[in-house]
């Protein structure tokens, strides 16, 4: 990684901390807190999640979000979705506005818009970056190196953030 870029990372996780530490501050819940600073990492290209998702295999950007509240033990989670701008926004609805825990694709993406999801055109997610990393690991797959191959779990770092709150309990993200 680039000096460049990781100073970027580093902003923008910095802001997503801000935005979420800002929220407890002002007496909102986790949850809040955590979407919030969701949203930041959806907004940025920088991040698997929202405008930075990879692709699949066939060339799409199919997005998944979760959450669960820590008080209540209410869940709410969209998977396979192509047209919600921020996926986490769903899974709240899903989670306050539903007796479901989990929706998938057109049914998620049309219960998310019916509840206020932003919606925003497939190519919006697209970066430039995410494509090379799929056509790189499409090459690899053609010369027998399947990228999953080349992950040293011994080498990963988890990054993540918790808190416990008056309202919500408990609430953890991981990266």
């Amino acid at each position: 990684m680039t000096p460049e870029k990781e100073k970027a990372y580093t902003a923008a996780l910095t802001e997503a901390l801000q935005q979420g530490y800002h929220l407890l501050k002002e007496g909102k819940t986790s949850v809040e807190a955590v979407q919030a600073a969701i949203n930041v990492m959806e907004n940025s290209p920088l991040f698997n999640a929202g405008k930075g998702a990879v692709f699949t295999h066939d060339g799409k950007n199919e997005l998944d979000a979760s959450i669960m509240d820590g008080q209540t033990l209410k869940a709410g989670a969209v998977a396979g979705v192509t047209n919600i701008k921020n996926p986490i926004n769903a899974a709240i609805a899903v989670m306050n506005r539903s007796e479901h825990v989990m929706m998938v694709g057109k049914g998620a993406e049309q219960f998310a818009a019916a509840n206020g999801c932003d919606t925003v055109p497939q190519s919006y997610f697209f970066t430039q970056e995410r494509w090379d990393q799929l056509q790189r690991t499409i090459k690899e797959e053609e010369q027998g190196r399947a990228a999953y191959n080349d992950i040293d779990p011994r080498k990963s770092e988890i990054y993540g953030i918790s808190d416990k709150d008056k309202n919500s309990g408990l609430l953890a993200l991981l990266l």
